[in-house]
């Protein structure tokens, strides 16, 4: 197309010029004025044409050039995309890694745990036999006690331990705030083995420390999971005094909790009072190390209240339990007003804000009826627990449902009238 256009333009040229040289030698101009006519407008239409061929040149560079540079600024933007796409991608891959490493952290310490477990019970299996046969008068009872040692041992080297959750509730909205966990066996079948059933041969079997372990670990999983879903609730959960002093479970159980101290928040380890009372200076040292990581402690089987709070507040004990009905039968009237037999020259409504001064909250458990609760209310405790408020489930059941039903309207009672009249 651009051949032939050029020897059209040339056709043009030359007629143009012919015409030009014609008109000048028929005027009288003579051959040699029409021949240089004829040379000159050929030289000029050429010359003419050249100029406009470099103009339509150059505007067709300077398109290709705006051309090239859009496109460049659209692969631009595609780089930066892609660059901003493969960070995520890096940063994502690098919360995996590190997920997937402390992941295989926790199953290595599992998977010693275990192992050590195992050893110990292969060990100690027949001194167990030895301690429990004095409470079995009967062979068929000594079978029976044996055959439920095995159905534990091998729930625990099985992994068959659960976890089940129950609510504590900020009274008196009713909101759950936290959760308290509980250790459940399952043998073989499925069949769920309550406490009151292992026990009494984990015990002597040495097996206590070995479900708290685990149980720990779950405590951990669990708050990861809530952490994910952005749900801000804490989870108290039950260690033992052995497990604090244990030099080979303790220094893994520390390092897995420093590669986790985001958690410490919302994990809060629980000790029962006598434990805490009689611990030794490891187990107190322990503990320190745990707080220097962020994580705070909880005093649950409290039978005395005279409590120490300035040795709970130097310890980072951030909440004590006390059972609702122990609570309420504390209460005795001394010169018109109402205070706790252990703590005689206390108003008991003073006794929640007493501990609050040393960073401790009273939760009131064993919540069994909507009376103690307004009575717990009276006390000025502002958390409760128990079964009123949800029993423990299943946590796959626990985390799916945000437990506690709307408050029902509270009447409140005259409490000092009622602890006089029961004398």
């Amino acid at each position: 197309m651009r051949r032939l256009t050029l020897a059209l333009l040339c056709g043009a040229y030359l007629c143009l010029s012919l015409i030009v040289a014609l008109s000048l030698w028929r005027n009288g101009g003579g051959w040699g004025a029409g021949v240089a006519a004829l040379v000159g407008g050929l030289g000029l239409c050429f010359a003419f044409h050249g100029l406009i061929e470099r103009a339509l040149e150059t505007g067709a560079i300077k398109s290709e050039i705006e051309a090239v540079r859009e496109a460049h600024k659209i692969l631009l933007e595609q780089v930066e995309r892609l660059d901003a796409r493969v960070s995520e991608v890096v940063e994502t891959v690098a919360d995996d890694v590190h997920r997937a490493e402390a992941l295989s952290d926790e199953v290595h310490m599992l998977e010693t745990l275990v192992g050590r477990m195992q050893h110990r019970l292969d060990d100690h299996g027949e001194t167990a036999a030895v301690a429990l046969s004095p409470r079995m008068g009967h062979n068929s009872d000594h079978r029976q006690a044996g055959a439920l040692m095995d159905t534990v041992r091998e729930a625990l080297t099985d992994n068959r331990v659960d976890l089940y959750l129950q609510p504590i509730v900020a009274l008196p909205q009713r909101k759950t705030v936290f959760y308290e966990s509980f250790s459940r066996l399952r043998d073989d079948t499925g069949h769920v083995l309550m406490p009151a059933e292992y026990l009494s041969v984990a015990e002597p079997g040495g097996m206590i420390t070995a479900i708290d372990n685990l149980l720990l670990f779950r405590c951990v999983q669990i708050v990861r999971r809530l952490a994910k879903q952005d749900r801000r609730v804490g989870i108290f959960c039950n260690v033992s005094m052995a497990s604090l002093a244990d030099d080979s479970f303790f220094p893994q159980f520390l390092e897995l909790l420093a590669a986790n101290r985001d958690l410490a928040g919302a994990l809060i380890f629980e000790v029962g009072q006598a434990a805490f009372d009689a611990r030794g200076s490891v187990e107190a040292r322990n503990m320190g190390k745990l707080a220097d990581l962020g994580f705070r402690f909880s005093l649950d089987k409290v039978t005395d209240l005279d409590l120490d709070l300035q040795d709970l507040a130097r310890a980072d004990v951030k909440f004590v339990k006390i059972g609702a009905q122990l609570l309420l039968d504390q209460l005795t009237e001394i010169d018109g007003r109402l205070v706790l037999r252990a703590m005689p020259d206390l108003a008991a409504e003073d006794f929640a804000a007493l501990t609050r001064r040393y960073g401790v909250e009273v939760i009131a458990e064993k919540v069994e009826s909507e009376r103690q609760v307004v009575d717990i209310l009276e006390l000025d405790i502002t958390y409760g627990q128990g079964h009123l408020f949800g029993e423990p489930r299943a946590i796959k059941n626990a985390v799916l449902d945000e437990a506690g039903a709307p408050p029902p309207v509270l009447v409140r009672s005259d409490l000092q009238r009622r602890v006089a009249a029961r004398g």
